[in-house]
């Protein structure tokens, strides 16, 4: 099993980040990715190029700003994967920020390549929207 983690810091206040991120049907910042439906707190979609794919919720805590899920239909045979996002707020002299770390659990280990590499586009997505690029 490999972890893999996309940590930093947002220059931009916690709950404005919180706002994007946990709306789970929200997918304007995940390339590849035009629609996502969630019922009974599993969310599905379709990813270009790697067909239909379906995540449990685990966690969605708005209180301490914590989104777990875990891939529970892919095409790929996945063996396990778990995904936990933490927001933190970070206080600087430049002002409010906040702090991003998502760490991703993932195997067999052959796509953790692909996964890491879902995760950081995906992550550029995210900036690009808070900086109202999108």
């Amino acid at each position: 099993m490999k972890t893999l983690i996309v940590e930093e810091v947002l220059s931009y206040p916690l709950t404005e980040v919180w706002e994007v991120f946990s709306d789970v049907t929200r997918c304007d910042w995940v390339p590849a990715v035009e629609s996502i439906s969630e019922q009974g707190g599993v969310r599905s979609f379709t990813m270009e190029g790697i067909g239909e794919v379906q995540e449990k919720i685990l966690t969605l805590d708005h209180k301490n700003y914590c989104l777990q899920y875990s891939v529970i239909k892919t095409p790929t045979p996945l063996e396990h994967h778990l995904a936990t996002i933490q927001f933190t707020s970070v206080l600087s002299a430049a002002g409010e920020s906040c702090g991003f770390t998502w760490t991703t659990e993932i195997a067999p280990d052959q796509f953790a390549e692909a996964i890491d590499h879902g995760m950081a586009v995906s992550f550029a997505g995210l900036k690009s929207v808070l900086a109202g690029d999108r």
